[in-house]
């Protein structure tokens, strides 16, 4: 367990679209936004980790047409999403201390950041290649649920404390001229990156 667990660390803390968007997000909106978004992510994780589990997952693989759809769904919600970030940060909305996560509700952003993993087709091959590697060969199903459980319990903690450290960071920014406008922009061009890699890469 402590390999699964060291492993499971390194990979979560490596740059990614997770922790690119999650950092981008907690500086736009706070880290209450952040830690919600977050927990959207993970609850991918565990859907993901299911799909592994019950044999789903290895039929996507084998599909080409599977695979592409969601490359393409994927890539569609996440261009969705920045175009929204492009029109808030070109009709000027301002972020507030007092509103932070105001552009939003709490749910609609645990959803988005559910559509994220689930219609992320390298995050369901990422678990199925990775997550059968520290199970026993005489172990049931189970113990990929599990594993997969502990890899989001420890994903959500990281997760969490990146955005709060992004949510002080913010604090100190707010007074800065049109940051509101900057950091829109920023989050529409890291989710426009991200779709573009879905697709390419």
């Amino acid at each position: 367990m402590i390999y699964f667990l060291t492993a499971s660390i390194l990979l979560t803390l490596a740059p990614g679209p997770d922790i690119l968007y999650l950092l981008t997000k907690s500086l736009a909106d706070g880290a209450k936004s952040g830690i919600i978004l977050a927990c959207g992510l993970v609850s991918g994780i565990v859907f993901h980790t299911t799909l592994v589990m019950v044999g789903v997952a290895a039929l996507i693989k084998s599909s080409a047409t599977a695979l592409l759809l969601l490359k393409i769904f994927g890539a569609a919600y996440l261009l969705f999403l920045a175009f929204g970030a492009f029109k808030a940060a070109r009709a000027g909305k301002k972020l507030s201390l007092s509103k932070a996560g105001a552009k939003s509700s709490l749910l609609a952003l645990y959803k988005r950041g559910i559509l994220m993993n689930v219609l992320n087709p390298k995050v369901l091959l990422f678990f199925l290649a990775f997550l059968p590697q520290f199970v026993d060969l005489n172990g049931s199903s189970l113990q990929i649920l599990f594993l997969g459980v502990v890899f989001a319990a420890q994903a959500l903690i990281i997760f969490s404390i990146i955005a709060i450290f992004a949510g002080r960071v913010r604090n100190l920014i707010l007074r800065k001229k049109n940051i509101g406008q900057i950091l829109n922009f920023v989050e529409a061009l890291v989710l426009a990156i991200i779709a573009v890699g879905l697709i390419l890469f």
